[in-house]
């Protein structure tokens, strides 16, 4: 947040608060459309697996947020339900943790010299890892909770949460990460 005259202003970039990447940040992502992509001679293996990657992250978000639906409405027993919070949630965190550290330290360094108009965005992705961590705590957290006895409401409302950042921050991360792929031919 902004200090203005004694006043805390949010910041409209910051992930909890943005609903879409600002138009100066869409510059490649309005010359290469999303629903070219997979057509595009440069969309190869290299970003397919990372946008795999994305797919995964989203449907075991989505799996835990129907197992925890399920186990709220006793459709699904508390052990079944905490076996499988562990293994999945465990997964998902261990997996986006990871995912997060290969491209801050890898490629966002690479891909930031391809095309300069988009290092405010690199900057950007970067931040939402920061925020991203925080939430990943959190997250645990409350799977932690339940997992010690607590009720699964709570920590439903929390992956709810964490599931507008997540998808805000990966749509967000492919709408500039693609297009400049796709633009210079970076294969990794």
């Amino acid at each position: 947040m902004a200090k203005t005259e004694g006043w805390q202003v949010p910041d409209p970039l910051a992930l909890g608060n943005r609903h879409a990447l600002p138009d100066a940040l869409r510059v490649l992502a309005e010359a290469y459309p999303r629903a070219d992509w997979q057509e595009h001679v440069h969309f190869g293996e290299m970003i397919r697996f990372w946008m795999q990657r994305h797919a995964m992250f989203r449907q075991l978000l989505d799996l835990l947020k129907s197992d925890a639906q399920a186990a709220l409405s006793r459709q699904m027993e508390a052990s079944a339900h905490a076996g499988r919070l562990s293994h999945f949630g465990g997964t998902l965190l261990n997996e986006l943790h990871g995912h997060h550290q290969i491209e801050d330290g890898h490629y966002f360094p690479r891909l930031i010299k391809l095309d300069a108009r988009l290092e405010r965005g690199f900057d950007l992705l970067e931040k939402d890892h920061e925020a991203m961590d925080g939430l990943l705590h959190a997250m645990a957290e409350g799977a932690n909770s339940v997992l010690r006895g607590a009720e699964v409401g709570p920590f439903l409302d929390r992956l709810s949460g964490f599931e507008r950042s997540l998808n805000r921050h990966l749509a967000d991360e492919e709408d500039i990460v693609v297009p400049v792929v796709l633009h210079t031919g970076f294969a990794g």
